[in-house]
């Protein structure tokens, strides 16, 4: 997907000195006795000056997909992408598939905001939804490097720049906050800052920008439980092994709602300065798809689709005190 970036001051000092060669006249560049070539040869130069300049021109490499040159149109319908299985689109994500991402674990159903949305960028690259092939991808095994067998991955996998290391990223689909869950009995369930949450037991699952929250945000005077599933971490708030977990928001409103009903959200994170945390869709490095999954994700939240499939299946995620 990433186009390399060349060094800025490499193209800075080439510009320079084409520009000052350019700039000293015809006189500088023509031997005595040749004056006759100089327009001819000055277009000539010109061109390559041109071309030059355009191709030492520094890329933007700032964002997932902003990175991967914009495909044409044509490229991107169905009959032209090279996916996993021809005629298909592969899409993978982790079992047990949990709610509100998806429903009933059957990510299949088109019920839950994920599921929801691989359908509909399945339909803007011109798949139907029977032609959509399901994969059971652990979290882990979607970031970590190597050649996937899945044309995407959606299982709220947050964008950063050392996953991109690994694979490639779509645009943003959702926009993200961290949430922590406590027993209402235990001294977690009281805390209103994060400084409070300094002195109790925390958990997350591994590998997760929830536990990085935990490690850089909170950093808890006691070493952080680390779990393989939220199930695992579900389980020990559950049985006193932790005093908190740290999760999503709309997670967290799903499980103290249906999951483990005597806990309750104690608040959420703040958005911190700089890129605002988003989940994307994770592709293979260098993946040939990149550009148009994005193009999909593109349309998908300049259309308002993004938003009412939000609205209809993350409408309680809405709100939640602010940990400060």
């Amino acid at each position: 997907m990433s186009v390399a970036n060349r060094p800025a001051g490499r193209t800075t000092s080439r510009s320079a000195s084409l520009h000052a060669a350019l700039s000293a006249g015809p006189s500088h560049l023509a031997a005595p006795g040749h004056r006759g070539r100089l327009p001819r040869l000055g277009a000539a130069l010109a061109v390559l000056l041109l071309g030059a300049a355009v191709g030492c021109a520094p890329q933007d490499d700032t964002g997932s997909a902003k990175s991967a040159a914009a495909p044409h149109a044509a490229a991107c319908a169905k009959g032209h992408l090279a996916t996993a299985t021809a005629g298909k689109l592969t899409v993978g994500t982790d079992k047990p598939a949990y709610a509100p991402w998806f429903q009933d674990d059957d990510p299949a159903d088109g019920k839950g905001f994920e599921s929801a949305v691989a359908y509909a960028v399945a339909d803007r690259l011109g798949y139907a939804r029977s032609d959509v092939i399901w994969q059971t991808v652990p979290f882990n095994s979607a970031v970590a490097p190597g050649k996937k067998k899945f044309d995407f991955d959606l299982n709220q996998i947050s964008v950063s720049d050392e996953r991109r290391r690994a694979v490639d990223f779509s645009s943003g689909y959702y926009d993200v906050r961290q949430a922590v869950i406590a027993l209402k009995g235990s001294p977690a369930a009281k805390a209103t800052t994060v400084d409070a949450l300094k002195h109790v037991k925390v958990g997350a699952q591994v590998g997760t920008t929830s536990l990085d929250v935990v490690n850089s945000v909170i950093r808890p005077e006691q070493r952080p439980a680390v779990f393989q599933k939220n199930d695992y971490a579900k389980t020990a708030l559950k049985n006193g092994q932790v005093d908190a977990i740290v999760v999503d928001l709309p997670t967290a409103f799903y499980i103290t709602s249906a999951e483990v009903q005597e806990a309750k959200i104690v608040g959420q994170f703040a958005a911190s300065g700089g890129r605002a945390e988003q989940f994307g869709l994770v592709l293979d490095k260098g993946s040939g798809l990149t550009g148009c999954v994005s193009d999909a994700v593109d349309s998908l939240r300049k259309d308002g689709t993004l938003a009412r499939l939000e609205k209809t299946w993350l409408s309680e995620a809405v709100d939640a005190p602010v940990l400060k």
